[in-house]
């Protein structure tokens, strides 16, 4: 049963609207059917999933010619940390560069929007993972807007139209992804998609529980309160940015193993999709390795 759900990860695959219409959270589930019978049986294909991915990464730092850039963006609690945490713990770290973004620090607030995400980008043979990322900028800037002229410090002619200061993000946002995906870096988007009910729910969790304390924070409360402009930002920034090279994943986030189990699949299929070999050894090389295991066992 599982196996055969898990197989379908085209039903989260947004590619843009020419195609399948204009993306909608209301046509995407936060909950599906377990994708597990149990405890065991999760963690049975988790393990499975991390594996395979763990050898990809391998094939993948030896092939040197790929990396990979992987996006998680999300509402508050909707378990972005536990995600990258569950799927990427069987992973050799050395092929992993993790990077969570937080409000801009002066130093990058001198820089154009995408230089934070850019000095982070991953080399070839190695995975980066962006824990929110560029894309806060059309969401909670757009939602916010007073932070453009309050922090950003950008020029007053460049925030006098914000409706064309939004449609040029996008646009650069796709280049940017474009020219990423040409140069050997494919990205890949998840959106992990939770109901109102389940974030308050586990807002509410993080009050009542407390080794959970340190992960609250009131203004998770207060942008709450801006729960349908932010639906309406992230609606908006999908569709202005998903294409059949850089698609978006909308992932159902109310149960976090399925989301998991989700995740990693769409990962293992990704990589499977790059042409990636080991590195091949010549007759010379070959010979030269057989006589080092003479002198191994000489020793």
């Amino acid at each position: 049963m599982a196996d055969d759900l898990l197989l379908k990860t085209d039903t989260f695959r947004f590619p843009g609207s020419t195609k399948t219409g204009t993306f909608s959270i209301d046509d995407y589930p936060t909950k599906i059917d377990d994708l597990y019978e149990d405890k065991g049986q999760y963690e049975t294909l988790l393990n499975g999933l991390t594996t395979e991915l763990n050898e990809l990464q391998e094939k993948m730092y030896a092939h040197n010619r790929y990396g990979l850039v992987t996006i998680f963006q999300a509402m508050d609690a909707a378990g972005k940390d536990s995600t990258i945490q569950h799927v990427f713990s069987g992973v050799n770290p050395l092929g992993l560069r993790v990077h969570s973004f937080k409000r801009p620090t002066d130093q990058e607030l001198d820089h154009d929007f995408l230089w934070r995400n850019l000095v982070r980008l991953p080399e070839r043979g190695t995975i980066g993972i962006f824990n929110r990322s560029y894309y806060e900028e059309v969401l909670v800037v757009k939602v916010h807007p007073e932070i453009l002229t309050q922090t950003q410090r950008l020029p007053e002619e460049r925030t006098a139209d914000l409706d064309k200061l939004w449609k040029q993000r996008y646009k650069d946002i796709r280049n940017f992804e474009t020219y990423l995906i040409r140069n050997g870096f494919p990205v890949l988007k998840f959106f992990l998609n939770i109901s109102k009910k389940e974030q308050g729910e586990r807002l509410i969790a993080r009050i009542e529980d407390p080794s959970k304390n340190w992960k609250f924070d009131d203004q998770d409360v207060v942008e709450r309160g801006f729960w349908k402009q932010y639906r309406e930002a992230y609606e908006t920034a999908i569709n202005e940015t998903a294409t059949q090279k850089a698609p978006w994943y909308i992932i159902p986030a109310d149960d976090k193993k399925n989301m998991r189990l989700i995740v990693a699949k769409i990962l293992v299929e990704t990589l499977q999709r790059l042409k990636m070999d080991y590195p091949k050894v010549n007759k010379r090389q070959q010979k030269s390795l057989q006589d080092l295991i003479d002198v191994i066992k000489n020793e």
